[in-house]
This record gives C-alpha cells, structure tokens and sequence, in this order.
C-alpha cells in the first residue's frame, strides 16, 4: 500500500462529572463519522493508521477510553460506565449515527452501545473481540500486577514492565511534578479486564445494522469457531480472517484497512 499522511488530528477534551475523556479527532467535520474504540493497554492513537488509510472521507474519531491515554481513571470500569462516556462523546460532537468500531475491550464496548443506542450506531466493526468471555482466574492481563504506575524516569519505568516495556514506551506520560506514569494503571486495567468477561451474545444480536467481524486466524482471544458463528447468527453480518493473532492492527496494517474501507464501500 502507498503510504499515507494520516489527517491531523485534533485532541478534544470532555469533562463529565469532573472527570477528564480526551479524544482524538481526525479528517474533516464533513467526512462520515467512524468511531475508533481501543483495547486493553492501549488508546486512541493506535489508529492513527486507519485515519490515514480512509482519507478525508471519513472522519475518524478514536477516544482514549475511561482509564486510558490522556483521560482521567475512572471508579468504574462496567460496560454502563464505558457506553455512558460514548454517548456523552458523541452527543458532544454531534457526530450523528457513526460506524462504531472496536478492538477487543473497544469491540465488546461498540456491541453494547449498539444494542442500547441503535440510534447512534449505523453499522459495526468487530475487530477480534468474543462475544463469550469466560471467566478465567487468573485472568489474561494477570501479569500487569506487579506493574509499579509511576517511576522517576522513563528507563526505570520500561525496564520494569519487563517484555511489555518496549510497547508501552512510547505512550508513556511525564508527570507534573516529574517523573512519568504508564498510559493506563494497572490495578484499573486488571478491574475493567474482569468486568470484560461473560457472555455478550444477547447484545450482540440484538442491533440489526451492517456487521464485520475481523478475526486474526491465530487469535489468542476469539477462536474461529466463535467468529464464524458470530458471522453466521447475526443476519447482515460479514467475516474476513486475516494472517495475524489477536492484534490484527498491528500485525497487518493494510490488511485491516483493506478490509474496513471495503466493508465501508458496501453502506
């Protein structure tokens, strides 16, 4: 694929209940609203390739969810807290009904949101999210517990995230009075983890729009067998596997790109 500048993107900020959401807003007020929703230890700015790959057309809007990026920690991490902030968003913009899109935690979000505001959500992307999560003790983000939150310098706090360290380095934040903080803490992270799990079937099926669900054939978090029947059982819904694990952005880029614009072409 030719590269491509992603539009500039403008940070926005809304508070609620004193407590800080900041977004990402790319491309043109004029272009179609998507809805870009991050996973776990991530944030808006993960798609920023995706911004960039749609073009002026579409106007991608990627907040950095309760507890992530440049907003503030939450008290609560439920899917109620987490579509709340999404409609108070949205309603801010006055975006209209948008594509909500989502990876894992963010796909789990786009659903719920769907199938409590239809009004909102003209179509879907399920970017390698389950809808039945089990239960699992200890969970998959488990190792996150013995993540210190802030340290002195920026090497410090890398070297003690270990192996994750070099992801989470570049998103780290410096602190007002010094020193520098990851883009989530862990202790909120590892509570909206065990808040993800159980069975989102019902929500799932019950929003009528267009659907894509993007699975990674060697995913760790959505087995084929589920995503051909996520396919399968809601009417209006398409399936594109792609030659990655679980972060599909990541590993294939274009390819997730590819297969957004053309579900998008197709509304």
């Amino acid at each position: 694929m030719t590269q491509q500048t992603a539009p500039r993107a403008a940070r926005r900020t809304l508070t609620l209940d004193g407590r800080r959401l900041s977004c990402l807003d790319h491309g043109p007020a004029t272009g179609r609203p998507l809805l870009a929703l991050h996973g776990h230890l991530s944030e808006g700015s993960s798609f920023d390739g995706l911004a960039a790959a749609l073009g002026p057309k579409w106007r991608v809007i990627a907040p950095d969810q309760r507890g992530h990026g440049d907003s503030d920690r939450a008290d609560d991490y439920s899917r109620e807290g987490y579509v709340a902030d999404l409609v108070a968003l949205l309603g801010e913009l006055a975006t209209g009904p948008v594509v909500a899109l989502g990876h894992s935690l963010g796909g789990v979000n786009a659903l719920h949101l769907a199938a409590e505001r239809p009004d909102l959500v003209a179509a879907l992307v399920d970017v390698d999210s389950p809808v039945d999560l089990p239960h699992q003790e200890p969970g998959p983000l488990a190792f996150l517990a013995g993540f210190p939150y802030t340290a002195p310098t920026r090497e410090e706090l890398i070297a003690a995230c270990g192996p994750v360290g070099p992801m989470v380095g570049p998103l780290l934040r410096p602190l007002p009075e010094g020193g520098w903080r990851l883009p989530f803490h862990p202790r909120d992270t590892l509570e909206s983890e065990r808040q993800v799990h159980g069975d989102h079937w019902a929500q799932w099926l019950a929003s009528t729009c267009p659907a894509l669900v993007i699975n990674g054939r060697t995913s760790q978090a959505l087995p084929a067998e589920q995503a051909a029947a996520m396919a399968a059982r809601r009417p209006r819904t398409s399936l594109v596997t792609l030659e990655t694990d679980h972060f599909v952005q990541l590993q294939d880029p274009d390819g997730f790109a590819r297969a957004v614009r053309e579900f998008l072409a197709g509304l």
